[in-house]
């Protein structure tokens, strides 16, 4: 039995690959896991290497209970929110230190992968044999270790749904592919892009003459605004210099926000940036912002709402 192996990493691509050669997950949004059962142990060890068992107990737990004195799964440990979503956010809470409202034991491990059982390694099989071994260990269990189900779909029209109930993305895996460690293209992901509208409320100087490091920005909460990060990408050196000027001619000694900034230049709020990002992080700020445009508050479209 391997001491390790390096996972196998999807590529990002635009758009899902078509034909029946290739199935479907939801893209999960959390940490990558490989559970290695042995006969005196059982380790859980990072996409990085680390031996992180101590901190997913109830999953390690679990895993020795699977009936297997050997066996090898590939997986991601999540924890979901009330509509079913991973929650990256959520699960860094349970993994903290400090107290939080979420337990460690509401952590899942879905096993996505089979790599190895009973002395025989599986790596070399196409993902179709893995998966067929893999479902009669994990499938049906509800609880600490589960199935990432494959869905049987037309991959532009599953990303379509998967984008519109707020899922992080999904993966492409080619049926017939042996597991390879590394970034291949046997597997793929796609990732859904979430845009919204944020108000301006100021920005952080860049080191380049006459530009901007950061767009300071906010939603809407309550009667107020409430600051939900920088945006530090998505334009042109020149562009940004553009908007500079254009900021500075709405600078104000009054933020908007509750914000302590010391390089920060703070302006009134009357500008909104459109902003493509990937999700929320635990504290309430944009994951992967990147800036689209700009235009006036009274303009088309709504700011972000926060609980809205």
């Amino acid at each position: 039995m391997p001491d390790r192996v390096d996972p196998c990493l999807a590529m990002l691509v635009d758009k899902p690959p078509k034909g029946p050669d290739w199935a479907f997950e939801v893209k999960w949004d959390g940490y990558r896991l490989a559970v290695y059962v042995e006969p005196d142990r059982v380790r859980i060890i990072t996409r990085g290497g680390y031996d992180w068992t101590p901190r997913f107990g109830s999953i390690a737990v679990e895993a020795r209970q699977l009936g297997y004195e050997t066996l090898i799964l590939d997986g991601e440990a999540v924890v979901l929110d009330d509509k079913g979503r991973s929650d990256f956010g959520m699960l860094q809470r349970a993994l903290g230190r400090k107290p939080s409202l979420h337990d460690p034991r509401e952590i899942l491990f879905f096993a996505f992968d089979l790599l190895y059982v009973d002395g025989w390694d599986l790596r070399r099989l196409p993902l179709r044999e893995r998966r067929w071994l893999l479902d009669p260990i994990v499938a049906g269990r509800t609880g600490a270790i589960r199935l990432s189900e494959e869905v049987e779909a037309d991959g532009k029209e599953f990303y379509r749904i998967a984008c519109a109930h707020g899922l992080e993305g999904i993966i492409a895996k080619h049926r017939d592919r042996p597991y390879h460690s590394g970034r291949r293209p046997d597997w793929q992901k796609i990732k859904c892009v979430r845009s919204d509208s944020f108000v301006i409320v100021g920005y952080e100087p860049s080191t380049m003459p006459g530009a901007i490091g950061r767009l300071l920005l906010a939603a809407r909460k309550g009667e107020g605004l409430a600051y939900v990060g920088g945006c530090g990408t998505g334009w042109s050196y020149q562009e940004t210099v553009k908007l500079r000027d254009l900021l500075d001619e709405i600078v104000t000694d009054a933020p908007a926000v509750a914000l302590r900034r010391k390089s920060a230049v703070f302006t009134r709020p009357v500008l909104v940036a459109e902003v493509e990002y990937r999700a929320w992080t635990q504290d309430g700020k944009l994951r992967h912002p990147s800036f689209k445009g700009i235009r006036e508050i009274g303009d088309s479209g709504d700011v972000f709402i926060l609980g809205g």
